[in-house]
């Protein structure tokens, strides 16, 4: 058994939670959360013991953590678990900072220690199958990738003055999506946004509408469409072209029901949210995590890829602010 201590008892640390209770090879041991009440919820419902950091920490029998709490409390607690010897599993991005995530990659490396980031949508299984196919070459060679991924509504203004705002928060998965299907790094990074949803967003400095064109060396191109506001439900669709044809992952619905009359055909909306959308995900990038810390697989997506992301999310910031393409 792998025991594990979950910090952050919102609402990721509660997806976490209940997927660790109901892994076969995992323990919830330890939930760590500021608010004890919250903490003490999860621990009743999924089972382990609220403590703190420090006693987490020094516990020998800690096999490994998820980092789900704040953005802000990253990087501090990787490097905690790093200098434990505890395998880390860990919550995009590692720090708004690629200085300080370059930090934070020098202790993961020294310690030796497994290190996953949650780029869950790797995970997907319809997304893997594309990526499967890529891979397998039934499409041939990847010339074109188009991502769209819009929130059905936007999130507090508030939220964005920690968040990162769109690029470094939202767009960020996008973005690692993007590496791992073009199979290249980009090093041209083209981004235009705007605030078109919410004035207070924009009063908090960041955007809610934004399109961002991606290059790579080889020539290959990728173009990521974000908005907060899709009316019709969380919208996440991925096509790749290529030399020899095209594979795409399309909306999950709420309902495979069509309903054809002589008015027209109806179906369901795509899922609400992501809670509903990566369910499955989130199961299968736990158990990757499970079997990396038991020695049988490689994490899917590692310190590294959290770094290359936040350079291209950065990327995308100054290409907004300055209408210029960013060379990396």
């Amino acid at each position: 058994m792998i025991n594990i201590c979950l910090f952050g008892a919102g609402r990721i640390g509660a997806i976490h939670a209940a997927n660790v209770a109901n892994h076969p090879q995992a323990n919830l041991r330890y939930i760590v959360d500021l608010f004890a009440e919250s903490a003490q919820k999860l621990a009743d419902t999924y089972g382990g013991k609220v403590t703190s950091v420090a006693a987490a920490m020094a516990d020998p029998e800690v096999h490994a953590v998820i980092i789900a709490s704040p953005t802000d409390t990253h990087a501090d607690l990787i490097e905690q678990a790093a200098a434990a010897g505890i395998a880390i599993f860990c919550e995009k991005p590692i720090d708004l900072s690629a200085e300080r995530t370059r930090t934070c990659l020098e202790f993961i490396q020294k310690a030796g220690v497994t290190c996953l980031v949650g780029f869950n949508r790797r995970y997907d299984p319809n997304f893997s199958e594309v990526k499967a196919q890529i891979n397998n070459a039934a499409i041939g060679d990847v010339e074109m990738v188009s991502i769209t991924s819009r929130d059905p509504t936007p999130p507090p203004a508030q939220y964005v003055q920690s968040s990162g705002g769109l690029f470094r928060d939202m767009m960020i998965h996008d973005l690692d999506m993007a590496r791992w299907l073009l199979g290249e790094e980009p090093n041209e990074v083209f981004a235009t946004a705007s605030c078109l949803i919410d004035p207070e967003i924009g009063a908090n400095g960041d955007v809610d509408t934004a399109l961002v064109t991606l290059k790579t060396p080889s020539g290959k191109l990728c173009q990521i469409s974000n908005s907060r506001r899709a009316a019709y439900g969380y919208d996440q669709r991925i096509e790749v072209l290529g030399s020899k044809g095209m594979a795409q992952a399309e909306n999950q619905l709420e309902s495979t029901v069509v309903i054809t009359t002589d008015e027209g055909a109806t179906s369901a909306k795509p899922q609400h949210f992501f809670l509903e959308r990566y369910a499955a995900a989130y199961q299968v990038e736990l158990n990757n995590f499970i079997r990396s810390v038991q020695g049988e697989e490689q994490p899917l997506a590692t310190e590294h890829d959290g770094l290359m992301a936040l350079v291209l999310a950065d990327a995308a910031v100054e290409s907004a602010r300055t209408g210029q393409v960013v060379k990396l």
